[in-house]
């Protein structure tokens, strides 16, 4: 037996306003008060850990004379010509040395991309003598410090007559060298389900073609994250760099800044300082195209 709604009462339905949440589903006063004191508590974290780099972007604007005498962040008299002087202020424009960086750093990104996703996937996917055993020693030398390796490393390359090239610091990346990329992609293929791999075998494919058909597209995060952490840490490389390129024309980023300061005149800190800023501006264009890439290749480390 059905009841009908008399049209008076549908009509009441219709205009009657919508219903307002009662005061008990509004989040109390002292909990707003706490997630505002929460995030005023991150901004000011936020502008103390930023503090160095917008007091440097200040000194680079500065005359020489008042780059240490002013704490603030306030610029009364600007000089943006400290970064004309200080692009021409080496024996090659800074942009000759930013090219070597983005050299060094294109070669070193496509080798760890090719050598550590193929070393994961032989250390996720397949069966060999002694697997556990060689992937623990893969792990161990991510403990093992550049300083222990850097003088054998530097006997090997001057009899192979690689010094003042970039050969030593793109060749070891083609051989999978970088042990934690290597631990972030197996960790990230275990987390793709075996079924797929087992469906294109059935259909024929080896080891290769399901590399490069079903683990390869899958892994767009991990390669990502694998691209802009080498990306950052080659543009930023420093020791390793001073030690192999002694020529000037071969000086990278950190080791053409490192020019600036003289221990035996006066340095131009406006000069280094406005190519400091020139510098970063790849590292953040790296982290900003590549942010949700890195979260999600760090975070979900190929959980599906």
């Amino acid at each position: 037996m059905t009841t009908e709604i008399s049209p008076a009462r549908r009509g009441a339905a219709a205009t009657s306003p919508p219903l307002r949440p009662s005061r008990r589903d509004e989040a109390p006063w002292p909990s707003r008060f706490r997630s505002g004191l929460k995030h005023a508590a991150l901004i000011l974290a936020a502008f103390v850990m930023l503090y160095p780099v917008l007091w440097m972007i200040a000194g680079s604007l500065r005359s020489q004379d008042q780059i240490f005498q002013a704490p603030g962040l306030w610029v009364s008299d600007p000089q943006p010509q400290n970064y004309t002087s200080g692009w021409d202020a080496l024996t090659s424009p800074f942009g000759h040395y930013m090219l070597n960086s983005a050299i060094i750093a294109i070669g070193c990104i496509l080798g760890n991309l090719v050598s550590c996703s193929l070393a994961a996937y032989a250390f996720a996917r397949m069966e060999f003598l002694a697997k556990k055993a060689l992937f623990a020693v893969m792990l161990m030398t991510i403990m093992l410090p550049i300083h222990v390796v850097i003088v054998p490393q530097y006997i090997l390359y001057s009899q192979l007559d690689w010094l003042n090239t970039f050969l030593p610091m793109i060749v070891p990346k083609v051989l999978a060298t970088d042990a934690f990329f290597i631990f972030l992609m197996v960790q990230f293929i275990r987390g793709i389900p075996r079924e797929l791999d087992e469906a294109a075998r059935i259909d024929g494919c080896g080891h290769f073609r399901i590399f490069g058909r079903i683990i390869l597209p899958l892994m767009v995060p991990a390669l990502a994250t694998t691209a802009i952490f080498t990306f950052i840490w080659t543009w930023n490389d420093f020791f390793s760099q001073l030690i192999f390129l002694t020529d000037p024309d071969m000086y990278t980023v950190p080791v053409a800044l490192s020019s600036f300061i003289d221990a035996t005149s006066e340095s131009s800190w406006g000069s280094l300082f406005a190519m400091s800023v020139v510098s970063l501006v790849p590292i953040f264009l790296a982290f900003l195209f590549g942010q949700r890439f890195l979260i999600k290749g760090i975070a979900t480390t190929g959980g599906k």
